[in-house]
């Protein structure tokens, strides 16, 4: 249970720090300082009253097709360190739109599984290659700036986080809802009924930041470990596994978020994390 407890702890927190100007929420304003030149690690809208830095897909796909490559280069490098310090466990704990699929994953109900649908998670490959980074570089407009295809079209965090609380603090904005608003609100609702019955749908097969976070589980520092000489093969962390991850077949899994599910079922303690790879019991007896 304390596992669980700091899994959620930490994830409210890199929320709410995500978003810590709480106040402009009520003044239906979008905070523009400093902070906007620095991306956040996790999918969290530019746009949302409260966000203190800018979400890495929207600003790399205004940036990719510009000639400004020093900018490009910036966005792109910074989303290489994050995959590389940590891989996905920015998916697991760090990302806002993650942590709200998941408290709606917690609403009692009948639960199914994803495992035949696996070939959805090509989707989200799809979608990085083609709308967030093809797209931007040949449909560049007037200043060699893309528009974001993405976030305008396809991502519901937008209107979580931006378009409903800004249209609910300013009249303005109200008064001038048209057809993509409700398109992507149409968006928005999918996704939520989906995340109540599957885990986390948007994750699993659309979202383009987890894809490309995924390319560095086997890279980053940040790695799950499985001693093979404690693990007895009991099946618990598949079982427990919402991702459809064996973590005892594939410790680096494109699909694995790093959330933890994993290591609290272990009946041995046979899975560990670390920036290091472990000692076996083997290996150290041959170093001894």
């Amino acid at each position: 249970m304390e596992k669980k407890f700091n899994k959620y702890l930490i994830q409210t927190l890199a929320t709410i720090g995500s978003n810590i100007k709480l106040k402009n929420f009520f003044l239906g304003r979008i905070y523009t300082g400093p902070g906007k030149k620095l991306c956040l690690p996790g999918l969290n809208c530019y746009s949302c009253p409260g966000a203190v830095g800018s979400c890495p897909i929207g600003s790399f796909q205004a940036v990719v097709g510009g000639g400004d490559f020093s900018i490009s280069y910036y966005v792109l490098g910074l989303m290489m360190f994050f995959g590389v310090l940590i891989g996905r466990l920015i998916c697991g704990l760090l990302c806002p739109f993650g942590f709200f699929q998941d408290l709606l994953h917690k609403i009692p109900s009948k639960k199914f599984s994803t495992k035949k649908l696996k070939p959805l998670r090509y989707i989200k490959y799809l979608i990085m290659v083609l709308v967030v980074w093809l797209f931007g570089l040949i449909f560049v407009g007037p200043g060699g700036l893309a528009s974001p295809y993405f976030c305008k079209y396809v991502c519901p965090q937008g209107i979580l986080e931006a378009g409903l609380p800004l249209a609910a603090a300013n009249p303005g904005i109200r008064a001038s809802l048209g057809p993509l608003f409700f398109l992507k609100l149409s968006i928005l609702v999918l996704i939520i009924i989906l995340s109540v019955f599957y885990y986390r749908p948007f994750c699993k097969w659309l979202c383009p930041l987890g894809a490309f976070y995924s390319l560095f589980n086997k890279l980053s520092f940040y790695q799950y470990h499985v001693d093979q000489n404690t693990c007895i093969s009991c099946g618990k962390c598949a079982k427990v596994c919402k991702m459809d991850v064996d973590i005892t077949e594939n410790q680096a899994a494109l699909e694995c978020i790093r959330c933890g599910d994993c290591l609290r079922v272990c009946p041995t303690k046979a899975i560990s994390t670390s920036l290091t790879k472990p000692k076996t019991g083997k290996e150290e007896k041959l170093n001894s």
